[in-house]
């Protein structure tokens, strides 16, 4: 009785490797399916704008709050407020963050404009579910 010849399938995991679950699950996104990219796309921008909505009406109110105190206790002489300074610390902290933000990431609008115009539907569908989490 001969033994039956068995083939194996060799499955190359090595491109799984040293890569975070985003990119296992979806691998490279642009080059899904349009319809794939359309649900990705939509789905991630309902989740940025419905957060953007959540946190940013915290921000807002806990910056307004702020604001108000710090313009009643000026009025009222608990504090002294030089808003010279603080504006001249403004530009200057603006200045920093302008210089470090060229530094670190340079061309980032135009790397942003290209992914754009080469990923339509992704960045469409992107801007589409954005919009519809703001609404909701």
């Amino acid at each position: 009785m001969g033994e039956p010849s068995e083939e194996y399938e060799i499955l190359d995991l090595s491109e799984y490797r040293n890569k975070d679950w985003v990119q296992k699950m979806f691998g490279d996104i642009t080059k899904q399916s349009a319809a794939k990219q359309v649900v990705v796309g939509a789905a991630g921008g309902w989740l940025a704008g419905f957060l953007f909505i959540k946190v940013g009406k915290t921000a807002a109110a806990s910056l307004g709050t702020t604001i108000l105190l710090v313009q009643l206790a000026q009025h009222q002489g608990y504090i002294r407020v030089n808003w010279n300074k603080v504006e001249q610390g403004v530009n200057r902290a603006k200045k920093e963050l302008h210089k470090e933000a060229n530094r670190r990431y340079p061309g980032i609008l135009q790397n942003a404009k290209k992914f754009v115009q080469q990923n339509v539907l992704l960045a469409g569908s992107f801007a589409g579910g954005f919009f519809f989490g703001i609404a909701f």
